[in-house]
């Protein structure tokens, strides 16, 4: 099997703790082979099959568990001995009030608990109040660009950058690795994909009416990775296109968007009040490959799509990721976590004089002694420090914790 050990050690670090384990994450991005990860793991430790109880609540096998007394029977009858047990319950929100079962286990049981889903609302039902303080949630995001290139068994490093551009069009589900290089194969894959987060974890769990206004926002989000937006901007952009909707239902929909994580906010940062502004946030779209399918893959604004992925990137790294805003100046990025901050811009070249001294410019005026960064496509031998701010590249700065 491939490795995904930033999200494995995460796992195994909290293994035989008293907290049950929450991975969430959107459809298709991996948590199935995550938490089949993990079951090797738990084999390899010379825990028998036995004592590993594992149901998929997507798999016809478990069809006829739909209720928590239901489930909780089930995994009770698979108890022989004394011995701890490993629960490992993907998709779990698919039983109906499921957290009671899970919370009994927990009180009943000598038990390692895992669960997965695809919805933050996992987190916000009675789960909360149930295990209030006593659950950790691992949140899972597609392949990273080196999680990429190992899975598709990539390791010519000459060829690293025509790696990095199907990347970019195709984005970085899991599966796409396993698919023949064919456009029309991948569209029709990624349509699926987004159908059924938007049918399954948007609109029939919100139960919307109007599922053809909630794609026409997500649209607009695809559009416009990288500009500071609002909900009202959104509702006066499609109202004017003759698509009546209130500011209030936008926020709503954003909400829901973010809950089925297909999209996720960063909020402005005051870098000199050190204070988080609620208004005018950006939005970024988890897998580059399905904002490609929403806009067309002949759509070749690569600047968008390198922020959009430099954003993960950070949020992979463990970073809180806002947006920085220096006077009437912007910047892409402010990363922080503990005691660590850093900025960051990212740009498609510096070629231009114009666009050098713009970039640096919003760096230079923050006058704090953390790390600066700009992130572009052109290349340096070695990391290039200008008046104190790194110059990067991209594809370096993405495989540098290889």
């Amino acid at each position: 099997m491939h490795k995904r050990d930033h999200y494995l050690k995460l796992l195994v670090s909290f293994q035989d703790q008293p907290l049950i384990k929450v991975i969430t994450g959107m459809r298709r991005s991996g948590k199935s082979y995550l938490m089949a990860l993990y079951r090797n793991h738990l084999l390899h430790q010379g825990i028998s099959e036995n004592r590993i109880i594992t149901m998929n609540f997507e798999s016809f096998d478990f069809a006829d568990i739909t209720n928590a007394k239901q489930l909780y029977t089930a995994v009770r009858s698979k108890i022989n001995s004394a011995d701890r047990h490993y629960i490992l319950l993907d998709e779990v929100q698919l039983v109906d009030q499921w957290e009671k079962a899970v919370n009994a286990f927990r009180v009943d049981l000598d038990a390692d608990i895992t669960i997965t889903g695809s919805n933050a609302y996992l987190l916000s039902s009675e789960l909360s109040t149930l295990i209030a303080g006593r659950y950790v949630e691992i949140r899972l995001l597609p392949l990273s660009f080196q999680e990429n290139l190992d899975f598709s068994g990539q390791t010519d490093q000459n060829e690293r950058m025509a790696a990095f551009g199907r990347y970019l069009r195709y984005g970085s589900l899991p599966t796409i690795t396993s698919l023949p290089e064919d456009p029309e194969v991948i569209r029709i894959y990624l349509s699926g994909i987004y159908n059924t987060v938007m049918m399954k974890d948007v609109i029939a769990r919100n139960k919307i009416r109007d599922g053809a206004l909630l794609h026409r926002v997500m649209v607009f989000l695809a559009k416009n990775i990288g500009n500071p937006i609002s909900a009202k901007s959104i509702s006066d952009y499609l109202t004017s296109s003759g698509h009546k909707i209130s500011a209030e239902t936008v926020d709503s929909y954003l909400d829901m968007l973010e809950n089925a994580f297909i999209i996720y906010r960063a909020d402005r940062y005051d870098a000199r009040g050190k204070t988080i502004l609620k208004k005018w946030a950006k939005y970024y779209i988890v897998d580059t490959g399905i904002r490609n399918e929403l806009l067309g893959f002949g759509n070749a604004d690569f600047g968008r799509v390198y922020e959009n992925i430099v954003y993960f990137e950070l949020i992979r790294r463990g970073y809180q990721v806002t947006i920085g805003k220096v006077d009437n100046l912007e910047v892409d990025f402010v990363a922080t976590k503990s005691d660590k901050t850093a900025y960051y811009q990212v740009a498609a070249t510096l070629a231009d004089p114009n666009t050098r001294q713009r970039e640096l410019r919003s760096l230079l005026d923050i006058r704090d002694n953390y790390e600066k960064v700009i992130l572009s496509m052109d290349t340096y031998p070695y990391p290039t420090d200008e008046q104190g701010v790194l110059l990067r590249n991209i594809v370096d700065f993405l495989q540098e914790n290889k």
